[in-house]
């Protein structure tokens, strides 16, 4: 049987999952990949009063125990659900030590940055000119591509080089300039462009570039293409060049520069809002937006644009939403460190603050998640034994690295209690990686049917 277009799934999705739950109208404005206009963010999901069957730690235990005793899991693994219908946490197992926590760090850099700049903030790239000289300026938006583009679908719209190029020479052929020298100015973020914690082989392979407040295609040498750029500023003007020549602007002599303070500004582009960033980083698991939204965090925590100043921020920024990170350790944004150490009630926590009624800004973070089976990467997930019942009622954020794989996200059980919850593993062995996932699967998809 075919399954839905993916934006009528959702709109059923949230008309069914979510039914029941705090008026609409207590959630802020916003534009979701859920949607195609401005509405009301879905999620919201924290009742007025308490919904369901309450859930017991024995019910739950019982719901989970064959997917978790499933031996491809290793010796390291451990689940905590929380239940959000209530406000208290329910059970949890396996939870002594933190765990590796893979792609699901992206929660945690995700809620931060929601939390500190708002889901409506936007990142500009301008021009800023002196006489014939003018300067590309990076402001740290993280999907800036080359050329506007050609799918009115694609989610979110992006700026491109191409639109501003098109509003610079506008401007230049207004005072009778033809020919500039063009610098760029990427010094937004600051310290180190590659993560000493990665393994080497992430930026030579293509797996994560080299983070930048100034790049388009995220750092690629081409659209589509793996390959990323040594220096992903000067790339990204070498093709802004490209574009002025092709608007009638000839442009020379590109090298790095700071733009002066007070330089007037002739042209900008904006990204998507934060909101929508958010969403999309999640639903695909995009490494790299999730290292700029990093950077962010630090910059809005006053903690400057660096790796350093990013993880200080956004340990700084959970504490205030009230999650407890003392044993945690973070060494990025994106979840690619090996060395990253999460609690597992840490992790669900992000989940649990976003669907908490008094902080509808960080709404995004639940609307973005991947819908099990359906899209985002979770598309080809809950496809196997056991798996049924959460196809389509899990929404959660996946992480995989060798060895390791965790979800963490929400379901609302077949007795109507609304869970939040985080499932991992970070000692599968290697050749088991596809049983693991599939024991995840299932114990998400046990919340979904259990009556608990």
């Amino acid at each position: 049987m075919a399954r839905p277009p993916r934006a009528v799934f959702v709109t059923l999705l949230t008309a069914g999952v979510l039914a029941g739950l705090v008026s609409s109208a207590q959630a802020a404005p916003s534009t979701s990949q859920s949607g195609t206009g401005t509405t009301a963010a879905p999620a919201v999901l924290e009742p007025a009063k308490p919904e369901g069957a309450a859930p017991t730690a024995a019910g739950v235990q019982k719901a989970l125990v064959a997917a978790l005793s499933d031996p491809s899991l290793g010796k390291h693994f451990g689940a905590y659900v929380y239940d959000a219908s209530r406000g208290k946490p329910v059970f949890s197992t396996g939870t002594a030590k933190g765990f590796v926590p893979a792609s699901t760090m992206k929660l945690l850099t995700t809620v931060s940055v929601l939390e500190a700049l708002g889901p409506e903030h936007r990142f500009a790239t301008k021009v800023v000119r002196s006489g014939n000289s003018i300067i590309l300026v990076g402001g740290g938006d993280p999907l800036l591509v080359t050329r506007r583009q050609g799918n009115s679908l694609d989610f979110p719209t992006r700026a491109s080089l191409q639109d501003l190029a098109v509003s610079t020479a506008k401007a230049l052929r207004a005072d009778g300039v033809s020919s500039v020298t063009l610098g760029y100015d990427a010094t937004l973020f600051t310290g180190p462009a590659a993560n000493a914690k990665w393994e080497p082989k992430y930026l030579t392979e293509g797996i994560a570039a080299r983070t930048s407040a100034l790049w388009v295609n995220e750092g690629r040498l081409a659209s589509g293409m793996a390959k990323r750029a040594d220096s992903p500023a000067q790339a990204a003007a070498t093709a802004f060049a490209t574009q002025l020549k092709a608007v009638g602007i000839t442009a020379t002599g590109i090298k790095p520069v700071t733009a002066v303070a007070g330089a007037t500004a002739i042209a900008q582009v904006q990204s998507p809002t934060l909101g929508d960033l958010v969403e999309y980083v999640n639903l695909h698991s995009d490494n790299d937006g999730a290292e700029v939204l990093l950077r962010h965090v630090g910059l809005a925590t006053k903690n400057g644009g660096s790796y350093a100043g990013g993880i200080a921020g956004l340990r700084a920024t959970l504490t205030k939403l009230g999650l407890d990170v003392s044993k945690a350790r973070f060494e990025d944004g994106s979840g690619l460190s090996r060395t990253n150490l999460v609690p597992l009630d840490v992790l669900a926590g992000a989940v649990r603050v976003a669907a908490e009624a008094d902080k509808p800004k960080l709404r995004h973070l639940l609307t973005g998640l991947p819908v099990a089976g359906f899209n985002g990467s979770l598309e080809q997930r809950f496809a196997g034994p056991g798996t049924a019942t959460g196809t389509g009622m899990v929404r959660a954020k996946t992480g995989t690295l060798t060895s390791v794989h965790s979800l963490a996200g929400y379901v609302r059980t077949a007795a109507g209690t609304l869970l939040v919850f985080a499932v991992a593993t970070d000692s599968a062995p290697p050749a088991k990686a596809l049983d693991a996932r599939a024991a995840l699967d299932r114990a998400a998809a046990a919340l979904a049917a259990c009556g608990c």
